[in-house]
């Protein structure tokens, strides 16, 4: 049976969420500044269930993103163990000497 060796790489950067994060805060800002306009209101507990409905209701969307752009951002590709023995630096393949305690 032949075994192949994959290799996981994942390839996310922080631009390819950089949109996600900056559209998030703008949904946080205009919760807080609806907020504040209900502050003003005679009854500042709709205040805070606005900011609180809309960052409950926010966050899964947030994570639904954050993680389906994860997971777009990782490849498996498979190894070929005699390319990969070529590639190695010599370094790498030599025998290491032990750690000897200095005297």
């Amino acid at each position: 049976m032949d075994m192949q060796k994959y290799r996981v790489v994942c390839t996310l950067t922080f631009g390819d969420i950089y949109g996600q994060i900056i559209v998030w805060l703008v949904v946080l800002f205009l919760s807080l500044a609806a907020a504040l306009a209900l502050m003003g209101a005679s009854r500042p507990i709709y205040a805070l269930a606005t900011v609180g409905l809309i960052l409950v209701l926010s966050l899964p969307f947030l994570l639904f993103a954050f993680v389906t752009t994860l997971l777009n951002h990782i490849e498996f590709s498979s190894v070929d163990p005699a390319t990969e023995a070529k590639a190695r630096p010599k370094a790498a393949t030599a025998p290491q000497k032990p750690a000897q305690a200095a005297s």
